[in-house]
């Protein structure tokens, strides 16, 4: 088996293992395509550094594609190059012209910025009584868990900020926070990104599943030092 089929192979079974096999694992959740694509091209990588790590591996990895662009003995492949030669600058034309040209479609779904809660969600009150070592201990957990994120002046721009987009969220900022419920707080932190519904579009939140990491009692106390030391307070409907 040659290195360019092993590498086909290599790839279809990558592909597999992440788009059948992880999902399926108990405190996992379907993988954004754009990660596979990216696992795909570093199992690619790292197989084309194995096979170019000698002149050898090199020409037998490289040699047979080089002959098949060129057309160096290659016998009875010869129209396979043709048509190769010919569909390839097409294909690459036509998706090209369909990635930028604009399009009169309406969208496949409205986005919502901040998609309602499940019923089970809507109107808790945070158990917690609000006093001093409370919150103080709120603020205690969003250090260890939220600020590397949301920054350590709950201002968004923590240390890990710079690698997600959407960026986290600004919570001194008086239209985030300052417009939701406690209630909508808990449940975003406890299901996550993984956890909104179609209309909030999936995938476009990287916030964790932290009902696999935290009690329910640190999440109340992180959301009220969230507002404390973002200094707002929860909407109410009084």
């Amino acid at each position: 088996m040659g290195p360019l089929i092993k590498l086909i192979l290599l790839n279809v079974v990558t592909y597999l293992i992440l788009k059948f096999v992880v999902p399926n694992i108990p405190g996992s959740a379907p993988l954004p395509m754009s990660l596979v694509f990216l696992y795909m091209l570093l199992t690619t990588s790292g197989f084309l550094i194995l096979a170019t790590v000698s002149a050898e591996s090199k020409e037998e990895f490289w040699g047979p594609i080089q002959r098949f662009l060129t057309g160096e003995n290659i016998g009875g492949l010869q129209a396979l190059r043709y048509l190769v030669l010919i569909l390839f600058p097409l294909l690459v034309g036509w998706q090209t012209f369909n990635s930028t040209a604009v399009s009169d479609a309406p969208p496949g779904e409205n986005r919502t910025i901040h998609p309602a809660p499940p019923g089970e969600y809507a109107g808790l009150s945070n158990p917690v009584p609000k006093t001093p070592e409370t919150i103080q201990q709120g603020k205690g957990f969003y250090a260890a868990f939220c600020s590397p994120c949301h920054g350590g002046n709950f201002d968004g721009k923590g240390s890990a900020a710079r690698g997600f987009n959407p960026p986290p969220a600004n919570f001194a900022d008086p239209t985030t926070i300052a417009m939701l419920q406690e209630s909508y707080l808990f449940w975003r932190i406890k299901k996550g990104g993984v956890g909104l519904p179609i209309e909030g579009m999936p995938w476009k939140s990287a916030m964790p599943r932290w009902e696999l990491e935290l009690p329910d009692e640190w999440i109340w106390k992180i959301i009220m030092g969230e507002y404390d030391g973002a200094h707002q307070s929860p909407r109410t409907w009084e």
